[in-house]
C-alpha cells in the first residue's frame, strides 16, 4: 500500500481528523500533519500484550479504560494531536473522552519506540506530555531492550521511577498494578493468560 502523503497546507484540528481515516497514521503538530511509520510486529505484539493484561486488570478494579493506538490524543493547548500506542485514562477522567478523541491528557501514555520515532519519543512527546500533565509516561524501547517509566512531581515534572531489584516496575497511577519488565524482551511474549494468573487476574 502506497504511503500516504502529508497535506501541505495548515489545517485546524477538526479538519485534520476528517481527513485522517483508520488506515492512515498521522499526528497533527501546529496545524500541520506528520505522517507516523507503521508499527513493526514486535511493537504490535508488545502493545497488544499491554492493552490486553492493562484492560483487563483496569475492567476488574473499575479504574477506568484502556485504548490501543489508532487513537487521538489532543492537547488543545499545546496544538497537538498525537497518537500514543496506549492510553490509561482514569474514571474520573473519562468525560474528557469524544467519539473520536480523547479530550485532553490521559493518566498514563505508553510509547513503543520503532525506528525513528526515538527522538521524537524522547524529546517533543516527553515534554509535551510532562507540560499537558500526563501523570505517567512509558517509554519502552524493544530493540534495546530497554524500558523507563516517568511520573509527575509536585512541581509538574518528570521523574525516573526505576523498576525494583526484582526488575518489577509498580506503577504509581493504575492503583496496584506492576509489570514484569523482562516480560517485555521474551521471545516470543508471554501468553496474555499466564501474564493474567501471575497477576492473579484469573
Amino acid at each position: 500500500m502506497a504511503q500516504t502523503e502529508a497535506p501541505t497546507k495548515k489545517m485546524t484540528y477538526e479538519e485534520f481528523l476528517a481527513w485522517c481515516d483508520e488506515d492512515t497514521w498521522a499526528e497533527w503538530v501546529d496545524g500541520e500533519v506528520v505522517i507516523v511509520s507503521p508499527a513493526s510486529l514486535p511493537q504490535q505484539e508488545i502493545k497488544r500484550l499491554l492493552v490486553s493484561v492493562l484492560q483487563t486488570y483496569v475492567e476488574q478494579h473499575d479504574l477506568g479504560t484502556v485504548l490501543g493506538a489508532p487513537f487521538q490524543m489532543r492537547l488543545a493547548e499545546l496544538q497537538r494531536g498525537r497518537e500514543p500506542d496506549v492510553l490509561f485514562v482514569a474514571k474520573e477522567h473519562l468525560n474528557r473522552l469524544t467519539e473520536t478523541y480523547l479530550d485532553g491528557p490521559a493518566d498514563v501514555v505508553i510509547e513503543i519506540v520503532f525506528l525513528d520515532s526515538g527522538p521524537r519519543d524522547r524529546g517533543e512527546k516527553y515534554y509535551e506530555y510532562e507540560a499537558a500533565g500526563v501523570r505517567e509516561y512509558w517509554l519502552i524501547d524493544p530493540d534495546r531492550q530497554r524500558a523507563e517509566f516517568y511520573c509527575l512531581n509536585a512541581q509538574k515534572r518528570y521523574d525516573l521511577i526505576l523498576p525494583d531489584a526484582q526488575g518489577v516496575y509498580r506503577s504509581e497511577v493504575i492503583p496496584g498494578f506492576w509489570l514484569k519488565v523482562s516480560w517485555l524482551w521474551q521471545r516470543p511474549l508471554p501468553r496474555v493468560l499466564d501474564v493474567l494468573k501471575e497477576l492473579k487476574l484469573i
